[in-house]
């Protein structure tokens, strides 16, 4: 009997209307369903009809009536709703999609947002190393050629940076002329040697902007994912890298090692765990 339930109200799952013919094979569903179930609930009602002497027709000719009437109404008009009612359903799963891909999108390089990289901070495992990179001297490409320029450096980094770090986990922009990068796998000097090939990247390319071409350059903070360090102990490390990056002359990757201390915080699960946001503009 739970086996015939289950059959007869199975669970809707909206994603499953993205397959092609899917919302056809959902409307045949529901319009076979419902034949059946009004079909058993016609002959079940019969002998109760019969005693009241409210049919009067021939058992074998009442059947008939019952599986003609189940198919033309409860059939084909179940089915006609489920129909209709499955597109609705795959638009506002496409919809929902949508937005849930929006919300973690950075609206001018296409990247992924702060939201979407914070999200992925802490769910980190294994050998990982937290890369922050800033634009040099951003403020004076603003002031000197306007915010539309500098919008096109962003926009320029953004395209190097997913070209080189395009098999990693995330890269996202932060806020500004900040990035984010989550590097996996492989060894440290690996990492920091991808995130050099990056930085020569744009060091070597520039961006047009009112047919003036716009070189810049990029400093980079690296620091590891540990067992046992708090996500927030990462990305101080790293902006503090980052730091030393920009007070060395720029344009130069920086590894937290570099640093004359690092403090690494050990996991204390009565403190709620925080992450850290975009850090003030360091030039």
């Amino acid at each position: 009997m739970i086996l015939v339930c289950n059959w007869l109200w199975q669970r809707i799952d909206p994603g499953s209307f993205q397959a092609p013919g899917a919302v056809s094979r959902f409307a045949l569903a529901v319009g076979f369903r419902s034949v059946i179930v009004t079909s058993l609930a016609a002959f079940a009602s019969l002998p109760l009809l019969y005693g009241l002497h409210i049919l009067a027709l021939p058992l074998a000719q009442m059947a008939k009536l019952i599986v003609a009437f189940s198919w033309l109404f409860a059939g084909i008009l179940s089915g006609a709703l489920a129909y209709v009612a499955g597109h609705v359903i795959r638009d506002l799963d496409c919809s929902r999609a949508e937005f849930q891909r929006l919300s973690q999108t950075d609206s001018l390089t296409g990247l992924a947002n702060r939201r979407a990289f914070n999200d992925a901070l802490v769910t980190v495992d294994g050998d990982a190393s937290l890369a922050i990179i800033d634009i040099d001297r951003f403020k004076r490409i603003n002031d000197r050629f306007g915010h539309q320029a500098g919008d096109e450096v962003i926009r320029a980094i953004a395209v190097v940076l997913a070209r080189v770090f395009g098999d990693m986990p995330l890269v996202a922009r932060l806020g500004g002329e900040e990035f984010g990068v989550i590097l996996n796998g492989g060894e440290v000097d690996q990492r920091l040697a991808m995130l050099d090939q990056a930085r020569q990247a744009v060091a070597a390319g520039a961006s047009v902007f009112d047919d003036k071409d716009l070189a810049v350059t990029v400093s980079i903070g690296v620091a590891d994912f540990i067992p046992g360090r708090r996500v927030e102990g990462v990305y101080a490390a790293a902006d503090r890298a980052l730091y030393l990056a920009k007070d060395c002359g720029r344009d130069r990757v920086i590894h937290e090692r570099n640093l004359p201390c690092v403090e690494i915080p050990v996991l204390d699960a009565s403190e709620p765990s925080r992450i850290y946001g975009v850090s003030m503009s360091r030039g």
